[in-house]
């Protein structure tokens, strides 16, 4: 039941990062394909998404997971003090990627995307336990080391 005090939403909130001390945000974002066609698991795409956050360097990319038809990826802005927004980031390296597509069909990005700042090194470790293990949940692996479309471009020490 929607509540006038918190209505539903048609699409995410993206709320800015909160800096704590020296630390740096670090996000969680999950983004999906446009009507969640699965075009993503394969290797001509999975080289050109390693290249697109290697150029859009606001945001640097660490862990990540390409499934078929959505991306979850760990970022961390790349200089501080940010020089563009997370909106303005993933806005950018989708149209790069999308420009450069292996097979250009059609739209290949959904408008908007899930983000999640972590507050703590544990919810890190716990979230990325969970998305490590998608492609074996989703049945197309059997084990998560064995799924070819995920890894770390950018290592990161993220502690309490």
């Amino acid at each position: 039941m929607e509540s006038p005090q918190y209505p539903k939403r048609s699409r995410p909130a993206h709320l800015e990062g909160v800096e704590n001390g020296f630390r740096s945000c670090l996000y969680f974002v999950t983004v999906c394909t446009h009507n969640r066609r699965r075009i993503l698991a394969n290797e001509p795409c999975h080289a050109l998404l390693r290249e697109a956050w290697s150029l859009a360097s606001d945001f640097r990319v660490g862990r990540y997971v390409i499934m078929p038809d959505h991306v979850h990826l760990f970022c961390t802005p790349g200089i501080m003090p940010r020089a563009t927004s997370l909106n303005r980031w993933v806005a950018f390296w989708k149209s790069w990627s999308a420009n450069r597509w292996p097979q250009a069909t059609g739209k290949v990005w959904q408008r908007e995307f899930w983000d999640r700042q972590l507050r703590t090194g544990d919810s890190y470790s716990t979230k990325w336990l969970y998305v490590r293990e998608n492609p074996v949940r989703a049945g197309l692996a059997t084990h998560a080391d064995t799924w070819p479309y995920g890894g770390e471009l950018n290592e990161f020490s993220w502690h309490e």
